[in-house]
């Protein structure tokens, strides 16, 4: 039996001497991240249908130009053109999107599922010439610590957005909604905070980081997020569109958002 080294090389596409079912886990991701790319792209361009009382789509904040209160700068601007279309979602969704899209997660995630590079660990890929990100367009992967830092603004939005779902408009109090909200920034906080880059920029550039208490204890409190940013990636990934399906059910009528307190 030739090693599993030989076959991943050598091999023809999808080869290997592994007698488990290797191809579940990238069938898995291929079907999750499809589903939600074409969900969060069909709601982007709905512009309509993203609040509800104190809530709002986590698609849509900050909610920059709207015909709603949540608008920061008024309506459509007059500089956008007429034939493009327009959503709010526009404006903000590229942050996080491309956050994801340049995780080291999630890279070694869609390298497998959508591009075979290769499906699976000693399992033969469909080319044989290792290109790296040296080159356009995934050399642009190196700018993830950069949407990481963006990614942290929009974040504070979201936790802002949590705390007004607890004001409507008889006071304060506690819907569905309100839940879904604050457990969306929660797990989205376990993500971007448990971030590679993150952890690197809190502690990695010290040689010895125990020379640094505070640093330290704040690098600890990363690298335990960090150990489950897999289980983060994915559990944010499915809540923030939950978020907004449950805000936009809600503001069809289709489903009533149930006052706990």
């Amino acid at each position: 039996m030739s090693s599993p080294d030989v076959v991943w090389k050598n091999g023809k596409f999808g080869q290997t001497s592994r007698r488990d079912a290797w191809w579940l886990s990238p069938t898995a991701v291929f079907v999750g991240l499809s589903i939600f790319i074409v969900y969060s792209t069909w709601a982007a361009f709905q512009n309509t249908h993203y609040t509800f009382g104190p809530y709002i789509s986590p698609f849509y904040s900050p909610d920059l130009f709207g015909n709603t209160s949540f608008a920061l700068f008024g309506p459509k601007p007059g500089w956008y053109p007429d034939f493009l279309p327009f959503s709010p979602a526009l404006f903000i969704l590229w942050i996080p999107g491309l956050f994801r899209v340049s995780c080291y997660y999630y890279r070694g995630a869609y390298y497998k599922a959508f591009w075979a590079d290769p499906p699976a660990c000693a399992v033969s890929e469909p080319r044989k010439k290792y290109l790296g990100e040296r080159y356009f367009p995934l050399i642009m992967q190196n700018f993830h610590r950069y949407f990481l830092r963006l990614s942290y603004i929009l974040w504070g939005f979201l936790a802002y957005d949590a705390v007004r779902a607890f004001f409507f408009a008889n006071g304060f109090g506690i819907g569905v909604g309100t839940l879904v909200l604050v457990m969306n920034v929660v797990l989205l906080g376990g993500y971007i905070f448990g971030c590679h880059a993150f952890r690197h920029l809190i502690g990695g550039t010290f040689d010895r980081i125990s020379e640094h208490p505070i640093r330290h204890k704040l690098y600890d409190g990363v690298s335990c997020l960090n150990r489950r940013h897999k289980i983060w990636a994915w559990l944010s990934l499915f809540w923030v569109a939950f978020s907004d399906l449950y805000i936009r059910l809600c503001s069809m009528g289709v489903i009533h958002d149930w006052r706990i307190l």
